[in-house]
């Protein structure tokens, strides 16, 4: 077998493979041999069916599939041959299929560029040095008393923190548009839940007031009718209300499934869950940290094919995220092609550090991550039978515990500069 390759790009590869007609042949005669003892034809015995009529009634056939399983197993060799790894499959162009010749054929792919690791020794990472005071478990309460206001009705206008009840109906040149109709809606001042032009048009009216008001769409807004658009809207507040934080005793607590201990108790398991969310929120700058320092001490030229492949993952992600079933619906696949590329890259290198670490799954920690899955549901014993049976949710979760072994290899390695921070800066809680 004759190969011969050309770089047409920096990772792109044309190979031309050469297979022997004598190979071919031979091939071809097996496999009418083969079919000729299973082979069922009226007239004859099963098994007694002449080689010369089998090759009469399937000949073509046979040599077309022949030829298919040849280019098939003829690539693998040949890259294999020249000790190239393909990003994804070839793409075939035929120079010769003639019978009695060889088979000539021309594979276009890319390949994975080669990854030579660089600095995964001492990597800069600077660790927030921050713990959970008094102070920040006050804010907390307050926040948690916050959530749970009681409004009162006042006769004054409305301003940041009330609550707004109205009607509302927007047009967009004098024509009504889907969504943009509302009765007896209470809208939270300061909340940012509706748009900035919205919020500040009810600020100052009192109940029983009208108006129509302009109001901007910003131009990334989900409805693209509207993006960047300005809408009249007719405003009719009927009711203002100010807020009422509630005192946090006992009933309070209950709200937050605390039943015995009361405001003590509370306080303690909010501590906890602070805690916990500061350590995840702390891991994540690391992490994060750590693999902008990999990538930048590796830029990689990475293949196009897996850059589109990973672009399609992103618009699927994110349409299910917003309920988006229909493909012309998608967002633009251009607005995810730099992210896209830096998930290749990182998907490269990383399998490199795993590679030259020998890191290999660590079924505790498997176990751990699905162990603490489990107890954010109902059903424990559904999430752990979910791993065992769903392949795509297990192969999910023992990558995430990989990837997290490799993120370990790399701390004990780098250079870590504690910098002292407070709950709020690090969580910008309250901000």
């Amino acid at each position: 077998m004759q190969v011969s390759v050309e770089a047409t790009g920096s990772l792109e590869r044309r190979m031309e493979v050469q297979v022997p007609a004598a190979r071919i042949e031979k091939a071809i005669e097996d496999r009418l041999q083969s079919m000729s003892r299973t082979v069922r034809l009226k007239g004859f015995r099963p098994g007694k069916v002449p080689v010369k009529i089998v090759r009469q009634q399937f000949g073509q056939q046979v040599r077309s599939e022949v030829i298919g399983d040849l280019m098939q197993q003829s690539f693998s060799e040949a890259i294999g041959q020249q000790k190239l790894i393909p990003a994804s499959g070839p793409r075939i162009e035929p120079i010769d299929f003639a019978q009695g010749q060889d088979l000539k054929y021309r594979a276009v792919f890319e390949i994975l560029p080669e990854v030579k690791l660089n600095g995964v020794e001492g990597l800069a990472v600077n660790k927030p040095a921050v713990e959970v005071t008094v102070g920040d478990i006050d804010a907390m309460i307050e926040n948690l008393r916050k959530q749970r206001p009681n409004f009162v009705a006042v006769e004054r206008e409305a301003r940041d923190t009330d609550q707004v009840t109205a009607d509302f109906e927007g047009t967009l040149d004098g024509v009504p548009f889907d969504g943009g109709k509302g009765e007896n809606v209470p809208v939270a001042l300061g909340s940012g839940r509706m748009l900035p032009d919205f919020e500040a048009g009810l600020k100052g009216m009192r109940a029983g007031e009208q108006k129509t008001i302009d109001v901007k769409f910003p131009d990334n807004y989900q409805a693209q009718n509207l993006a960047g658009k300005t809408a009249k809207f007719a405003l009719a507040v009927k009711k203002v209300e100010e807020q009422e934080l509630p005192e946090v005793n006992d009933e309070f607590c209950t709200h937050y499934g605390v039943v015995e201990g009361g405001v003590t108790q509370l306080r303690k398991e909010v501590e906890e869950n602070m805690r916990q969310e500061l350590a995840q929120t702390v891991r994540a700058r690391l992490k994060k940290q750590i693999l902008d320092g990999l990538l930048a001490a590796n830029p990689l030229d990475v293949p196009s094919v897996l850059v589109a492949e990973q672009v399609q993952n992103m618009q699927l992600e994110m349409g299910r995220r917003m309920g988006v079933r229909e493909a012309a619906q998608l967002p633009a696949a251009e607005q995810f092609k730099d992210g896209a590329r830096q998930r290749v890259a990182l998907g490269l290198v990383i399998n490199e550090v795993i590679k030259t670490a020998q890191l290999t799954l660590d079924k505790a920690k498997v176990q751990a991550k699905v162990a603490e899955m489990a107890e954010q549901y109902p059903d424990a014993d559904q999430v752990h039978r979910a791993y065992r049976e769903n392949a795509q949710l297990r192969g999910q979760i023992e990558s995430a515990v990989l990837e997290d072994q490799v993120i370990d290899w790399l701390l004990e390695r780098a250079k870590i500069a504690e910098q002292p921070a407070t709950f709020k800066e690090v969580m910008n809680f309250g901000a």
